[in-house]
């Protein structure tokens, strides 16, 4: 059995409202019963992209989560600080096997810009894992959520050329589920007949539009989900709201 805590969004910056809050789910973590197997963070890691932003984002990560970068990272300062490479402008897509199970981290951002897209690099690089990690289960994960949430400020600036991902995922019947972010709020679709499951925001949650007018709700406390994976292949997803102090 797997179990993974995920969770993204932290927008991370020289504020202390988002340093709390960060720190408040670190500290729920560290305080489980017992240990877990990963950490995932499905990107906006830092709030504008700066050295600085990623050195904070550093000290909580403390080289423990999985990561990819969101819409507001910028690939440069996220390689240099986070990963201690040059700093490029390629796509940030990384591979880790945990516990028997792989994860393609792959970076579904376009630089400059809010919306999301896997480019052919991209894709070339998670056929390639995908094909190399044959007969293991694998999980997809990337910022952008490939499908319409139903909010209409999040569908606006979704991953786009989704065909060609579908197209990709239908040759590897060992990808588990796709794991997500960007949306702010927990949520849970299907895409290319798999589980996608989104994350729930760290910094804040995004209302649903027959809820209210607002858009986004800066009160509302920070949630993760919890992905597990049984060894008879089912997955099996809890979110979690974590409370003050």
């Amino acid at each position: 059995m797997i179990v993974l805590a995920h969770l993204s969004d932290l927008h991370l910056d020289a504020g202390e409202r988002s340093q709390a809050r960060a720190a408040r789910v670190f500290a729920y973590l560290d305080g489980l019963r017992d240990e877990i197997d990963a950490v995932l963070v499905t990107g906006d890691l830092a709030d504008h992209g700066l050295a600085e932003e990623y050195n904070t984002v550093a000290k909580f990560f403390g080289g423990r989560p999985l990561h990819c970068p969101g819409n507001h990272d910028a690939r440069g300062p996220y390689r240099e600080v986070l990963l201690g490479e040059p700093a490029s402008e390629e796509p940030i897509n990384q591979v880790h096997r945990v516990g028997g199970a792989v994860f393609a981290l792959c970076d579904s951002t376009i630089p400059g810009r809010d919306d999301g897209h896997l480019d052919d690099e991209t894709l070339a690089w998670l056929e390639s894992v995908l094909t190399g990690a044959a007969g293991a289960p694998v999980f997809v994960c990337f910022h952008h959520p490939p499908v319409d949430l139903h909010i209409p400020y999040v569908d606006g600036i979704r991953q786009s050329g989704e065909d060609r991902l579908a197209a990709l995922l239908s040759r590897h019947p060992n990808v588990v589920a796709i794991l997500c972010g960007h949306a702010h709020t927990a949520a849970a679709s299907t895409f290319a007949g798999l589980p996608l499951l989104v994350a729930p925001g760290v910094v804040s949650t995004i209302l649903l539009p027959w809820e209210s007018e607002q858009v986004v709700d800066l009160a509302a406390p920070p949630a993760i989900a919890f992905h597990v994976l049984a060894d008879d292949g089912r997955l099996t997803t809890h979110y979690r709201v974590i409370p003050a102090g």
